[in-house]
């Protein structure tokens, strides 16, 4: 798992994890998810994919290639917007 600290994070992928934090966010399945916000698609996928990767995102529960599904984050996500 890569750390991640507040410093290297961007505006955006902070507000997309403070979005998250608010339970406003939900992933499609697969292995590369989309986060979709308020029911929309988030503008920039790769920050989405650069925060699971480096272990601050994930979906609640398995499903399906496709299906949406809540996002949340993880120890390390929710520590990275305490230091932001």
């Amino acid at each position: 798992m890569t750390t991640t600290t507040s410093r290297e994070l961007s505006g955006r992928a902070l507000a997309m994890l403070r979005a998250v934090d608010a339970g406003r966010a939900e992933f499609t399945a697969g292995r590369e998810p989309d986060l979709y916000v308020d029911g929309l698609p988030c503008c920039d996928q790769t920050a989405t994919h650069d925060l699971v990767h480096a272990g601050l995102l994930r979906p609640t529960t398995a499903a399906l290639p496709g299906q949406l599904v809540r996002a949340e984050l993880t120890d390390e996500g929710r520590a990275a917007l305490r230091t932001a």
